[in-house]
């Protein structure tokens, strides 16, 4: 027994749990020997004990007080243990997952996996599909446990930067779109739609009745545009750009995004793993290009493919989209558009904004647009740290052709390789994984913080939307 669990005592048999079990429960917390397999069913013992416990609360929206401090001592608890088991055997776990590093496997591919490797360190798939039912309020946040154990695969060196690489190599899908796109010069991917004009492929993101917003229903698709536009050879540059929305505010006008989904958000349909996936996923892979399995992508080593991408803003870039154009090589903005990073107002981490935006607009802006939800507009000196070119409105499209004739005209090897110059001394591969395991554990706690939900409810008027 610790002095955590020993505390515990009190507020699981004030909710009515009976003194024995608890005090099994408090007793069998595990101290690890460092032998895997001795730790291992030792934790999943005390694993085991605390969803047995949990389970006879009541649902989370239906507790009182009592049974909701028994419930957060019970997953702090929990919480607690993995953390132990994580810092000691993270290695080996990750070591069998990947036959010592010989395959790869994606995040969500990942998770699952070792959810058989380690029975209940992380949740199985039924688990997180079970919870998925509810609203984000009233989820208990098992997922809470995937952003540990990728917060710890991330902290280390060697299977870190493993971890970054798998998420780098294109999907298994992309092959045969990039054949197509090839072919046609057009794929419609639903919520991406691939153009090729000229020198370059045109990426527009297509969300209409949300703005443009991102969530679990346009990831996928996303990430496979990306690999399409970064792979394909019969173009030499690639433009982002958000599509015409339908929305009666802003019909007919193009946006480039409003960030999450909060809607979706909110009503608990977007899952942990977004967050990790997209910013692992398809915003590295703007930022750093996209990896073959042979080479490290880590630009002293080894390298990946990648081409300029210029993004076009028209009317706004909120969170997400505001962050994805702190990975561009070049930014030309409508003159009345504006950006934003309102994570305050949502109770999360801007995905890698934390990481990035100090070296473009300098701490004390940065903090202010994370912190306390400064808003900068496209043509203001402030915006113009982020935005290299405004036109306006109604000069857009010949603008972004203007733009990519010029990035074109001295030929793409130059570009590329003035670009990794610019990484390795900004973001490397290293300071990316140390930060990405950081972002992973604060995000899943954020994820499913009341104070999310609070957020929402005050500041998104949630409870009325409708999806």
């Amino acid at each position: 027994m610790t002095p955590a669990t020993e505390s515990a005592l009190g507020p699981l048999c004030a909710a009515g749990l009976p003194e024995r079990d608890a005090r099994e429960w408090s007793e069998s917390f595990p101290t690890m020997t460092g032998e895997f397999d001795s730790d291992a069913r030792e934790s999943g013992a005390f694993w085991r004990r605390s969803a047995a416990l949990l389970g006879r609360l009541p649902a989370k929206s239906r507790r009182n007080e009592a049974e909701r401090a028994a419930a957060d001592a019970l997953l702090s608890d929990a919480h607690e243990s993995r953390e132990s088991f994580l810092a000691t055997h993270v290695e080996p776990v990750y070591d069998r997952l990947t036959e010592r590093g010989s395959t790869f496997r994606r995040i969500d591919d990942l998770v699952y996996a070792a959810a058989k490797i380690v029975p209940r360190l992380v949740p199985t798939r039924d688990e997180v599909d079970a919870e998925a039912a509810h609203r984000q309020g009233d989820k208990d946040g098992v997922e809470i446990d995937q952003g540990l154990f990728l917060a710890h695969v991330l902290s280390r060196p060697r299977i870190g930067e493993h971890l970054c690489h798998a998420m780098l190599l294109p999907r298994p899908e992309s092959p045969a779109l990039i054949a197509e796109f090839a072919s046609h010069g057009s794929l419609d991917l639903g919520a991406a739609r691939l153009t090729r004009r000229g020198k370059a492929v045109h990426l527009d993101m297509i969300n209409p009745r949300f703005l443009n917003a991102e969530d679990d229903t346009t990831l996928a698709q996303t990430e496979l545009a990306v690999d399409v536009a970064t792979l394909d050879r019969t173009t030499e540059i690639a433009v982002m750009r958000g599509f015409v929305v339908d929305n009666e505010k802003y019909r007919g006008k193009r946006i480039f995004g409003a960030g999450i989904n909060l809607t979706h958000l909110y009503l608990g349909k977007i899952p942990f793993l977004w967050f990790l996936i997209r910013d692992l996923g398809y915003v590295h892979k703007l930022l750093r290009g996209v990896a073959s399995p042979e080479s490290v992508p880590d630009d002293v080593n080894g390298r990946g493919t990648e081409k300029l991408w210029i993004a076009a803003v028209d009317t706004f870039a909120i969170g997400g989209h505001c962050q994805a154009l702190l990975c561009m090589d070049y930014v030309l903005a409508a003159s009345d558009a504006f950006l934003s990073l309102p994570a305050r107002k949502e109770g999360i981490i801007p995905g890698f904004a934390n990481l990035r935006l100090p070296r473009f607009v300098g701490d004390r802006i940065a903090r202010q647009a994370i912190l306390y939800e400064r808003r900068l507009k496209c043509d203001s000196a402030e915006g113009r740290l982020i935005c290299d070119e405004i036109a306006s409105a109604a000069e857009m499209d010949a603008a972004v052709d203007r733009v990519v004739e010029g990035l074109t005209s001295a030929g793409a090897v130059s570009a590329i390789g003035n670009r990794r110059a610019f990484r390795v001394g900004q973001e490397s591969l290293d300071l990316f994984r140390r930060y990405a395991s950081v972002y992973a554990r604060e995000q899943a706690y954020c994820h499913f913080s009341p104070a999310l939900i609070a957020n929402l409810e005050r500041n998104w008027d949630a409870k009325n939307r409708k999806i």
